[in-house]
């Protein structure tokens, strides 16, 4: 993406390239679908549902006791669990992958582990392996499929950690029993490797440890060994290939080649007593800023114990699907748009940097203005309805090299519910003034 470089919108992330034997070339080629499928579903699925409690992070901040959190187990049904709705649901919403918890801190297994018993398999009344038969589904529709796994577990007696201020041992006292805990986690990693065969990994937990005690460059390695096209989350101590900011959203465009944003529908990550729901239209215009700022948005449901999904989740990843039904052109293999300040609201490019998509939150209409553009428009529509609006260009002297300032139209007749888009169709690929005015 020469131009984008050019404009210094995109950086390098440095927790790829910094380490050897990655080539970045490999790197880029691989990371090319994450790059294009800007949308993808965060499934946080475990026994946190029973009670709808905060999922492992209930007992650690002592709002819970372990005990009374590991019963929980005894109302694990998935009684209703559809994993083909799920899969069309998240089909439909548009999204391009998805991402379910194998295990979270708790240390509770979403699969048959055979390196302890402590899974859905052997310890709920569920019985049954929630990740194999979603994984089959998803592929049925080309949805690229993601592990979550937590390098924490505060369920295991070999690792140092319990609660928050307190430690079963210290590390450095006792490396043969840290040695015992790495070899079951990495021993988890190989079998949902072997067992699944994820397209992305998304770890957790690796602020507790350094790259060296976790071992990262060999979990790395037994990731790649058995899928050399995996792409692994930046929470690796620096062995990941994409960056996920959390929950909040970043004010200026981050300074990562490739990474999502990585949000909740209500305020909890699992089913939760949670109604602050985002509303269709707040999810649509945080997935667009997202997409603008060249970034991913990967938006997280909590289903019940029982396998079914809140009514409220159903409802957003639908109209989210409507939304991206209808302007997925301006959304799915595309890039992030123009520099700030240029037009005062999200914009997208094309591939080949000749059309620009502009994205207009809410009922807005009336005129809205593109600064600095070099190029000429030849014409512009409304996404959806074909609607074809008219621009001018304000305040171009005509021995100045300094473009004047182009103005669209918006009548309110176009308007989407949620948010507007507007296809810039330009002469050549995108160029854009970058001075200050007066005579150059």
């Amino acid at each position: 993406m020469p131009l984008l470089l050019a404009l210094g919108l995109f950086a390098f992330a440095p927790a790829v390239f910094s380490q050897k034997n990655i080539d970045p070339k490999e790197i880029r080629e691989k990371m090319q679908w994450f790059a294009d499928a800007k949308l993808g579903i965060f499934i946080h699925a475990g026994i946190y549902a029973v009670n709808g409690i905060d999922e492992s992070w209930s007992f650690y901040n002592k709002k819970i006791s372990y005990a009374d959190y590991m019963k929980q187990l005894n109302g694990f049904t998935l009684k209703k669990y559809d994993p083909a709705f799920w899969a069309n649901l998240i089909h439909e919403s548009g999204a391009r992958y998805a991402v379910v918890t194998t295990k979270h801190h708790d240390g509770v297994a979403m699969y048959d582990t055979r390196m302890n018993a402590l899974s859905i398999v052997k310890k709920t009344p569920a019985k049954r392996d929630m990740i194999k038969p979603l994984f089959e589904e998803l592929r049925k529709h080309n949805i690229k499929c993601g592990a979550y796994y937590s390098l924490i577990d505060w369920s295991d007696y070999n690792y140092p950690a319990f609660l928050k201020d307190s430690a079963r041992y210290v590390i450095s006292k006792d490396y043969d029993r840290w040695n015992r805990f790495r070899n079951f986690f990495q021993g988890q990693i190989n079998e949902i490797a072997t067992m699944f065969n994820p397209d992305l990994w998304w770890f957790d937990g690796d602020w507790e440890h350094s790259a060296e005690e976790w071992e990262s460059q060999k979990v790395r390695s037994i990731i790649l060994s058995a899928n050399p096209k995996a792409i692994i989350n930046g929470r690796l101590q620096g062995y990941g290939d994409y960056e996920t900011p959390e929950q909040n959203f970043p004010v200026t465009r981050p300074n990562y080649h490739w990474w999502e944003l990585c949000m909740t529908s209500n305020d909890n990550w699992g089913f939760h007593h949670d109604n602050n729901w985002k509303t269709p239209y707040e999810i649509i215009t945080i997935f667009v800023d997202a997409v603008a700022n060249g970034g991913n948005l990967l938006l997280d449901i909590g289903p019940k114990e029982d396998g079914t999904i809140p009514d409220e989740q159903v409802n957003i990843l639908k109209e989210l699907g409507a939304w991206n039904n209808k302007h997925g052109e301006a959304i799915f293999n595309t890039v992030g748009g123009l520099p700030q300040g240029h037009f005062y609201g999200p914009s997208t490019l094309s591939k080949d940097s000749t059309t620009l998509y502009l994205f207009l939150h809410g009922k807005m209409n009336g005129p809205v203005m593109i600064k600095g553009l070099k190029n000429k428009v030849e014409e512009v529509t409304v996404l959806g309805s074909g609607a074809k609006l008219q621009s001018k260009v304000v305040g171009k002297i005509s021995w100045s090299p300094v473009p004047g300032l182009v103005y669209i139209d918006v009548p309110a007749s176009v308007a989407d519910k949620y948010v507007t888009v507007l296809k810039v169709k330009l002469d050549k690929p995108l160029n854009l003034y970058k001075g200050s005015g007066g005579l150059n």
